[in-house]
């Protein structure tokens, strides 16, 4: 039983149960132990009926009988088949406890408990220790400061806050980012080689550095997901390399914004005369001061403003430009009426929004004269598309027209030599006929292979394409058995490294050699004990056979001694008391042996009585009928107290 008990107290530790270490048996299981246990097996086999059911007993004796009826019921539910009842938690004994506890940890799922017990890789060590560093902090009772010991005053003193904050991180990214924009790429790399700090000093706080981190890599793995997503339900359909498939898209994406660069053909055509809008050419060369084809110092000179903004560890470039206008000579008088170093600063703002107003001026008056050169260019455009279309119904009317005189100057010409030209018509039309149904022969004959090709060749492709989805399909299944083989080799891997680090923690004083040994002790214990059992049994059966043989033996002889002796008696006197004798002697010795049948089974109901007497000691009577005696007094207690309560109200 120690190694049954042994089996029992591990399994249930394993489902949480605090069990002290010097408690080795279930015999020193008391009733709160006891419920915890059964509570914290009923939480793991079914949550939702442990989950309702309290792990630690209740101070009212009403409450108690409540919570015993509960698990009683919960254990009969699960089809447990013993006598149980509140009794068996509160006042309870050895061999129903023991039986309970193996019914419950035979319940308990394996999968789930190996999978608990055994978490993958270093970050469920730390979550593990975290864990039992938070339980051992709540275990400890609090204190008022003014009577902390040292050990209490670091682990409940408040300490230090500091709130969690992340801030946007730029890191380098792909250079494919920038292959729209291929200039930048030697710019933005001298800015990430000279000016860009390292991750540990761009957050404003030294304290939000892991929780930057801890967002970047969020969104570098949910970008990852992304990607994945889309390659699994786009990219595969397209049958291109994930590379062809992102330069594609890169493509599309550059496509799209020379659409929203360019300006609509009204508008390029009514903006001709000052300059046309730029396309995504032009606004790239820009970026190094110039137009297109122009040479420096040339047309209007662009300067381009760059913005970097820190976002998601993107840079994002927005590129803004602005023109200068030429110089008019109000400028230039401007300009040449500049302050000297020597006028004061209240000159130099005077000067400044002066010419402020005046470019402010400047710009009202042209914001208006684009408002009305954009209203003569939309009615413009109204006027050109009517136009436009008067003319194509025109056309249409005059083709027309042409087509019905040439018709009628074809029949005038033909009308002075009119049956001549019947006749000519009439042979025209019969070998015209003839000639339609040559052609339709010779179609019918070129056009049954063409069709049976055709056929073929539909079905050819039809082929092609199940055999395209087929393969499409065990694509995305070996993608999938990919994705899960990885995710069980991680997990693998995690196991592996968390069992190699349970191994090191584990005692080296202890040899696996001493387990296997004493296993090997049991094992052979128990063979002996199975080989005396057989060896006993079989002599027995072997008793058993010759006290039958010599109990018909006897009987056979004192069958034939009884034969003879009655012969004789009945001729010799003494004979006849030899024969009494003989039948007192048989008498007696058949009592004998009743006897020593009766005293076997004396004995043997003794040795059964005795036992039952050491299995009512082993269930507490005597401490059981104390408790209960307490329990009715403290019962009669609370209905006393709650008599008077009523009695009050």
């Amino acid at each position: 039983m120690e190694e049954v008990d042994r089996i029992l107290i591990h399994s249930l530790r394993q489902t949480g149960t605090e069990i002290g270490d010097d408690v080795d048996s279930v015999k020193q299981f008391s009733s709160e132990l006891i419920v915890e246990a059964v509570v914290r097996c009923l939480r793991v086999i079914d949550p939702p009926l442990g989950n309702g059911l309290s792990p630690s007993l209740p101070p009212g004796m009403s409450a108690r009988f409540r919570l015993g009826m509960s698990l009683a019921q919960a254990c009969q539910d699960l089809g447990y088949k013993g006598e149980i009842g509140y009794q068996t938690f509160l006042y309870s004994s050895e061999p129903e406890i023991r039986s309970l506890l193996m019914f419950l940890v035979e319940k308990l799922p394996r999968a789930s408990a190996e999978a608990s017990d055994q978490p993958a890789g270093k970050s469920a060590l730390l979550q593990k220790a975290i864990a039992a560093q938070i339980r051992a902090q709540l275990a400890l009772p609090w204190v008022p400061p003014t009577c902390r010991l040292p050990l209490l005053c670091q682990t409940q003193s408040a300490g230090v806050s500091a709130s969690f904050r992340s801030q946007a991180l730029l890191l380098l990214v792909a250079w494919g980012l920038w292959s729209v924009c291929s200039v930048l790429v030697r710019e933005v790399a001298d800015y990430c080689r000279d000016f860009l700090p390292p991750v540990t000093a761009q957050p404003s706080q030294h304290a939000s550095v892991p929780a930057s981190l801890l967002e970047r890599h969020a969104l570098d793995l949910s970008a990852a997901q992304e990607w994945e997503n889309e390659w699994n339900s786009q990219g595969l359909l397209t049958r291109l390399s994930p590379e062809a498939y992102r330069s594609r898209k890169r493509a599309r994406l550059q496509k799209r914004v020379e659409e929203q660069l360019r300006p609509p053909p009204s508008r390029a055509r009514a903006r001709a005369p000052p300059r046309s809008g730029p396309d995504l050419a032009e606004l790239l060369q820009s970026i190094g001061g110039r137009a297109p084809g122009e040479r420096p110092g040339q047309g209007h000179a662009l300067h381009p403003h760059r913005e970097v903004h820190l976002h998601t560890g993107t840079l994002i470039i927005l590129l803004t430009f602005v023109q200068e206008p030429e110089a008019s000579s109000q400028q230039m008088a401007v300009a040449s009426a500049m302050p000297s170093s020597r006028q004061s600063e209240e000159d130099l703002l005077a000067q400044q929004q002066d010419e402020m107003q005046a470019l402010q001026q400047q710009l009202q008056q042209l914001s208006v004269r684009m408002e009305e050169v954009g209203g003569d260019m939309k009615q413009l455009s109204v006027s050109i598309t009517q136009v436009s279309d008067e003319l194509k119904q025109r056309e249409l009317s005059n083709s027309e027209k042409e087509c019905s005189v040439r018709v009628k100057k074809q029949t005038i010409d033909l009308l002075p030599d009119a049956e001549n030209n019947l006749a000519k018509l009439q042979t025209l039309v019969e070998s015209s006929a003839k000639r339609v149904v040559s052609l339709a022969s010779q179609w019918e004959k070129h056009r049954a292979p063409l069709i049976e090709e055709r056929r073929r060749l539909k079905e050819l492709c039809s082929n092609r394409e199940l055999e395209s989805s087929r393969k499409l399909s065990e694509i995305k299944d070996l993608h999938d058995k990919i994705r899960q083989s990885a995710d069980e080799a991680k997990k693998k891997e995690g196991l592996y490294k968390q069992l190699i680090t349970e191994f090191e923690n584990l005692p080296k004083d202890v040899s696996r050699s001493a387990y296997t040994q004493r296993i090997l002790e049991i094992v052979g214990n128990i063979r002996k004990q199975k080989e005396e059992i057989t060896k006993i049994l079989s002599d027995t059966k072997d008793l058993q056979k010759e006290i039958n043989s010599l109990t018909g033996k006897l009987d056979r002889t004192f069958a034939v001694t009884d034969e003879l002796v009655f012969k004789d008696a009945k001729k010799d006197e003494s004979v006849r008391k030899s024969y009494k004798y003989l039948a007192a002697l048989h008498e007696n010795c058949t009592q004998l042996i009743q006897t020593i049948e009766d005293t076997g089974t004396i004995m043997r109901e003794i040795r059964d009585l005795e036992e039952q007497i050491e299995t009512e000691n082993g269930k507490k009577t005597v401490s059981n009928l104390e408790k209960i005696l307490e329990d009715y007094k403290a019962i009669r207690q609370e209905n006393s107290a709650l008599a008077t309560k009523i009695r009050e109200a």
